[in-house]
């Protein structure tokens, strides 16, 4: 009796266990969905990218595939990341994520949030290991409450107003790998962290930060003797009869101090940095490029002003350069790096050699203190993704011609870079940002190799997280589960390209998708093809030209490059030779192009395909 007692006690015991667990899993799932709520309604989003952020929706997990949103696991309202960088967001720090309980990381960089950084705010993100508020307008003092988010191994506060000193407390981040203020008006000393050493760079352009790694040595105020205080007397007399004039030298600087420190806090402080460095030469691959200096690149870019900004993205930003003979250049100011200066010269060495007519040329390289610049040809047609999605009111969209023009030369570019190049590059952050367009809008495959330069992150989830893999919506599912680059990736972010060059679609957002489908481009294409519905995914601009069947086409290759299985995914060669195809009646290519995979299962898969093919027609 007492041993059937035991049980029923056990299984009690289990049943309250199960209860607490389902409620406690509920209730963070509420919190969750509250915090992404109130998060939503605090912010200015003038580019509607939190428009797939539907709370209509009540199945579990649903706010897995909104913008920005990571959880960890795609079936639980669970929310791990929010990454919301780069996406013009306006208002103050959004207090309420402290409704996300089990929040790991918080990206809002690269907006226009502003006021101060809430004091408590260790206790809204009690579990954070990344914190990135940087390129924003945030004032104020650092608060001191970010030494108790002891589990920090990035902190990026850098370009704000910040004022103040930075916490000595922070000493007690024992974690932290990644740390920066520069760009701020910050004052006093720097703590002296006791596990990691960071950079000058860290602390850059604080003019009154003081410290080792700045190389300066903090001076402590000197103590007022009693003919101290009589002297100083004295000089207030004499102050205060100045003080008429002062004051009218006041108004006329005022305008002059104002416009000076607008300027500051808008332009690249770090050009300034390395202004007046003399004698470095640009590195120079193609003879037929003049010879140049950092100061013909300070003085092409306006000091890199950023009005000569044409692109930025996760390596980098990119200035257009105007040299003085008239001809225009590009050059990209790479992230940080912790290459050695051998290491890096390498690499550059290696891309320098990289030459085809579908990608970028890499011109030369310049390395100046810490800075990395690239310095590359000028593609006068910008990006693939700004002609296919910010149209000008009166210019009209891409004829079809144009876009599998487009389609065909990048998949030559990146399927060179699969299989012709020993050993074989991978690209890592494919989309139709880095895919530009030179004087005859002829495509170049920019970017590649440069992945290899990033810094390295701490954990392999941060590195999908942080989308070091590629851009939102081009990222391939399997890195969720396998975190590791590989060409098949790289297909499936080219597939979403195709895509967006056949719908006129964003990866992220689609227009024409029915109300009430969140989803991204690849699903909603999915959908379409299984419900039979495929050719409804054709941007109507195209649609009624006689062309219905190369569309199709076209659509069902940039479907095989997206399906869910990696193997199934055909190699870039079989992309390329498939679009070749297609375009043959344009004469787009020449003959001796044709790309030889270096496997020979290549050939076999391929000559299928094509065989299939055939008999569709």
């Amino acid at each position: 009796m007492l041993k059937t007692m035991n049980y029923s006690c056990l299984a009690v015991l289990s049943a309250i266990s199960w209860l607490l667990l389902t409620a406690t899993k509920s209730d963070g799932s509420d919190a969750d969905i509250n915090c992404l709520k109130s998060l939503k309604s605090s912010l200015e989003d003038p580019f509607n990218y939190l428009s797939s952020w539907n709370f209509n929706n009540k199945t579990e997990g649903f706010i897995c595939k909104f913008t920005g949103i990571d959880c960890w696991h795609p079936d639980e309202n669970r929310v791990i990341n929010i990454r919301l960088s780069d996406m013009g967001l306006k208002g103050q720090f959004p207090k309420g994520v402290e409704n996300c309980t089990t929040l790991t990381g918080l990206d809002l960089s690269n907006n226009n949030l502003s006021g101060p950084i809430p004091l408590d705010v260790s206790k809204m993100i009690i579990y954070a290991t990344t914190l990135d508020l940087s390129s924003n307008r945030f004032s104020g003092q650092i608060p001191v409450s970010l030494s108790n988010c002891t589990y920090l191994n990035t902190l990026k506060l850098e370009n704000n107003q910040l004022t103040g000193e930075i916490p000595p407390q922070f000493i007690l981040l024992n974690r932290l790998k990644t740390f920066s203020v520069a760009d701020n008006q910050l004052s006093g000393p720097i703590p002296t962290f006791v596990n990691t050493t960071f950079p000058s760079d860290s602390f850059a352009n604080n003019p009154a930060l003081c410290g080792e790694p700045l190389g300066s040595k903090c001076t402590a105020p000197a103590k007022k003797s009693h003919g101290a205080v009589i002297i100083g007397s004295a000089v207030a007399g004499v102050v205060v009869t100045l003080l008429v004039v002062g004051v009218a030298l006041y108004f006329w600087m005022r305008t002059v101090s104002i416009r000076k420190k607008e300027e500051d806090l808008e332009g690249n402080k770090w050009a300034k940095n390395i202004k007046g460095t003399k004698g470095i030469k640009v590195s120079m691959f193609e003879r037929s490029v003049c010879k140049m200096r950092l100061s013909d690149l300070m003085k092409s870019t306006n000091n890199f002003h950023k009005d000569n900004i044409i692109g930025s993205g996760r390596t980098g930003t990119l200035y257009k350069a105007l040299l003085l003979d008239g001809s225009s250049l590009m050059v990209k100011r790479l992230q940080d790096t912790q290459h050695s200066e051998k290491q890096f010269i390498s690499e550059m060495n290696t891309l320098g050699s990289v030459k085809h007519r579908n990608l970028v040329s890499l011109l030369g390289f310049c390395m100046a203190k810490k800075e990395r610049l690239l310095v590359y040809k000028y593609m006068p047609n910008g990006c693939l993704h700004d002609r296919l999605h910010f149209v000008e009111v009166e210019a009209k969209s891409m004829e079809w011609p144009l876009r599998l023009r487009i389609g065909i030369g990048a998949a030559r570019g990146l399927a060179w870079l699969h299989h012709n190049c020993n050993p074989r590059i991978l690209h890592r952050n494919i989309s139709s940002k880095c895919i530009l367009l030179d004087e005859d809008f002829e495509p170049k495959i920019s970017n590649f190799g440069l992945a290899r330069l990033m810094n390295p992150v701490d954990t392999h989830l941060s590195t999908f997280v942080n989308g070091d893999f590629g851009d939102l919506g081009y990222v391939a599912p399997e890195y969720a589960r396998t975190l590791v680059a590989t060409p098949k990736g790289d297909v499936y972010s080219f597939g979403i390209v195709l895509l967006e060059l056949v719908t006129g679609e964003r990866p992220t957002h689609v227009a024409n998708a029915p109300e009430g489908f969140k989803g991204n481009l690849a699903e909603w294409v999915t959908k379409l093809s299984s419900d039979s519905r495929l050719q409804d995914a054709i941007d109507k601009s195209l649609v009624g030209k006689d062309i219905d069947g190369e569309l199709l086409q076209f659509l069902r290759v940039a479907c095989n490059c997206v399906l869910p299985t990696p193997k199934e995914r055909p190699t870039m060669f079989e992309v390329y030779q498939l679009l070749r195809a297609i375009g043959e009646r344009y004469n787009f290519t020449v003959d001796d192009e044709i790309l030889v995979p270096s496997d020979s299962g290549d050939a076999d898969i391929l000559n299928e395909l094509i065989v299939a093919r055939e008999m569709n027609h």
